[in-house]
């Protein structure tokens, strides 16, 4: 971690973007290059909801979840780097999800790291390439793209 580094804790992130427990899926979001590249942080904990239904016996957190995790990173640093423009609230939506792979399973203790890295876009639509570690071993990968969005629209 740079003393440079932005850290976002959880009513940081619940000011830029609009999820809300039991969907939000970041606790912790350390900005390593402000609208560039950032790291999120989920700890998966045995209480999470989704659990109980996947898999009883054999909980893991579910793939999908675990890409949103990923996007849910990109928007907090979108929206960060972002905030001082405009004083508009926007959403992230997906626009594109390429290239997923899923390498080994994430489980209640494991501290889930989505580090993300903004590879293109202009203005609304932005494109990323993101990893999920747990302890240093990959998880997961991902393209996606993500377009801002005034909410109703």
């Amino acid at each position: 971690m740079s003393a440079d580094d932005i850290i976002l804790h959880h009513n940081d992130i619940i000011d830029l973007i609009p999820h809300r427990y039991p969907f939000l899926l970041v606790d912790k979001v350390r900005i390593t290059t402000p609208g560039e590249t950032a790291i999120g942080i989920k700890a998966i904990t045995s209480t999470e909801p989704y659990l109980a239904g996947h898999f009883p016996g054999h909980p893991i957190m579910p793939g999908v979840l675990i890409i949103e995790a990923m996007a849910q990173t990109a928007g907090v640093m979108v929206a960060h780097s972002q905030k001082s423009d405009t004083d508009d609230e926007m959403h992230v939506y997906f626009t594109t999800i390429e290239n997923a792979r899923f390498r080994a399973p994430s489980r209640p203790g494991d501290l889930l790291e989505c580090h993300v890295k903004r590879t293109g876009g202009r203005s609304t639509l932005h494109k990323f390439e993101a990893e999920a570690f747990n302890d240093g071993k990959k998880v997961a990968s991902a393209s996606f793209s993500a377009m801002l969005v005034e909410p109703g629209k």
